[in-house]
């Protein structure tokens, strides 16, 4: 099982339900790890930025500071009595996505847990901003809540892209696997394979090639692309000995079949993959991604491959909370506990 020993949860200061937090200690009390809460939080007019940093901004925000972490105090003291090791931060940095990961990297994070909210209207999950940009930067496992309940059976689907179409490294899809059934095996859960193929586009890219000759029927050139994209499928799946029962080898768009799946399943967690080399691979990817977790009626965690390097700057020094009349930076502003 991959090392998951430090998890790392970010607490919405703002709402009383925190999904993020109830999956977080699911899976440290499961595992073992220790448990980081944390709020990262920036006001602007608190910030001294448009004039000089008075004293009375300086002991404003050591106030909100010390409000957050009475918050997450008492979030921690109950899971403290249940056995649970929970450590508790407050940050002062902005943008809120680049908070998060500096403070990942910082604390050696191993997975990052972080609310998703659903529309009322639409019935799907608003996937922000920040959770874009946290789906394009942060360089750890991110999983992404939705405010469900966990049911039994709890099934973990792991969407793999055998054929690195889109970019993405084969070490990837052994990543997806091996994170996938390790969470599962601690949490008694079962995990399923999954993968995808568009036919109309693997079609074009058959005929184009000369392993298939284009004078064959379209339903004989169908046949031989899916026994292709079958036989790296089972490859992986064999490896990492995923019963037949549970792989899945579906015709479609990803971003359609995945949630159908996941509801059939009733699945808890469907983990998949993301990277992108250059601006515009990375939108297209991040694009798959928001159109798959809109519609996904559970859990997301996204892994970035091994070399995947953040360009959010973790240079930004971080100190511990000193009292109002000593000088604080601006930048940033950590409280721990």
């Amino acid at each position: 099982m991959p090392n998951v020993s430090r998890l790392l949860c970010v607490i919405d200061p703002t709402v009383d339900d925190q999904p993020a937090l109830q999956r977080a200690v699911w899976v440290a009390r499961s595992t073992g790890a220790e448990l980081e809460l944390m709020i990262c939080y920036y006001k602007h007019y608190l910030s001294g930025d448009l004039s000089l940093d008075a004293p009375s901004l300086k002991r404003a925000r050591a106030e909100q500071t010390r409000r957050h972490r009475r918050m997450l105090e008492c979030m921690a003291n109950p899971l403290r009595r249940r056995g649970v090791v929970v450590k508790t931060t407050v940050v002062w940095d902005h943008p809120l996505y680049a908070g998060v990961i500096r403070q990942a990297a910082r604390s050696g994070a191993d997975i990052v847990f972080k609310d998703t909210h659903n529309h009322a209207v639409l019935s799907r999950a608003l996937f922000t901003h920040t959770d874009w940009n946290l789906t394009r930067t942060c360089p750890v496992p991110l999983w992404l809540v939705k405010p469900h309940p966990i049911d039994e059976p709890v099934v973990f689907i792991a969407a793999i892209d055998p054929l690195n179409q889109n970019d993405k490294p084969a070490a990837l899809d052994d990543q997806i696997m091996q994170l996938s059934k390790g969470i599962a095996g601690a949490v008694n859960g079962d995990v399923h394979a999954f993968h995808s193929y568009n036919p109309t586009a693997a079609l074009a890219n058959a005929t184009a090639n000369a392993y298939i000759p284009v004078s064959l029927p379209i339903d004989e050139i169908e046949r031989q692309v899916r026994e292709k994209h079958k036989k790296r499928f089972d490859e992986i799946t064999e490896f990492h000995q995923i019963r037949t029962e549970r792989c899945h080898l579906l015709s479609g768009l990803a971003h359609e079949e995945l949630p159908a799946l996941a509801a059939n399943l009733n699945a808890t967690v469907v983990v998949m993959g993301a990277v992108a080399r250059n601006r515009w691979k990375r939108i297209f990817i991040g694009a798959t991604a928001e159109r798959t977790l809109e519609h996904l009626p559970c859990d997301l965690l996204i892994v970035k491959p091994d070399w995947f390097h953040t360009p959010v700057d973790l240079e930004q020094k971080a100190q511990v909370a000193e009292p109002p009349e000593k000088k604080t930076p601006n930048n940033i502003v950590i409280a721990e506990s």
